[in-house]
């Protein structure tokens, strides 16, 4: 029996050029029946580009590097910290329709506590990018939990997605919620049931 290779790792694709891009973004127009040369038309391609480098900015972002500069001297403090309707913009991975929604991010420190906008950009940075809001939220989470060390973190996402309000069912007014509990958060019901109040308890419409 031969022996079996093993499989070479995938290479990471180069990233497209300006150009490109804006090449793409010309083929898509035409595709959709539309003439890119027209005047209003003209310097879509490029408007495109620019925004893709607003809405997708996350990429070049290092979300832990927002949490490393901590604070110790906290007098004791270890009761919870929580950082509620932190808003945000992003866009989900399978038809690039925005996500728009608010996050609530809560944890009960050990010895290390951080800014609070440092919890805001932490959101931001994984916002800007494709996402599944179950995927952000853990991402969310996960961060902290590793970079602070706490005794738990919370993480609660409230979120209405484009892509089911616009196409596919149709359906306006409906909100996604997610959550990821660590630690504490999920091990004591007792502080589990002070953040959601803190928070206004969005999880319950979950059932």
């Amino acid at each position: 029996m031969s022996q079996s290779k093993s499989r070479p790792l995938a290479a990471v694709p180069k990233r497209p050029s300006r150009e490109e891009a804006e090449r793409a973004v010309r083929t898509l127009l035409e595709w959709a029946g539309d003439d890119p040369t027209r005047e209003g038309l003209r310097d879509t391609p490029a408007r495109v580009a620019r925004a893709f480098e607003d809405w997708f900015s996350g990429y070049e972002q290092d979300p832990e590097e927002y949490m490393r500069r901590t604070f110790e001297e906290v007098e004791g403090y270890d009761n919870m910290i929580v950082l509620r309707d932190i808003r945000f913009e992003s866009h989900c991975e399978h038809h690039l329709a925005p996500i728009i929604g608010k996050a609530h991010v809560g944890y009960l420190p050990n010895n290390k506590v951080v800014g609070i906008s440092k919890l805001a950009r932490v959101v931001e940075a994984y916002a800007r990018r494709l996402q599944v809001q179950e995927k952000m939220n853990a991402q969310i989470a996960n961060t902290i939990q590793r970079v602070l060390e706490p005794k738990g973190v919370a993480v609660v996402i409230e979120a209405s997605h484009q892509c089911m309000t616009t196409r596919g069912v149709h359906k306006a007014g409906v909100s996604m919620v997610t959550s990821t509990m660590l630690g504490e958060f999920r091990n004591n019901d007792k502080t589990r049931r002070e953040f959601l109040s803190v928070i206004g308890n969005p999880t319950s419409s979950m059932g």
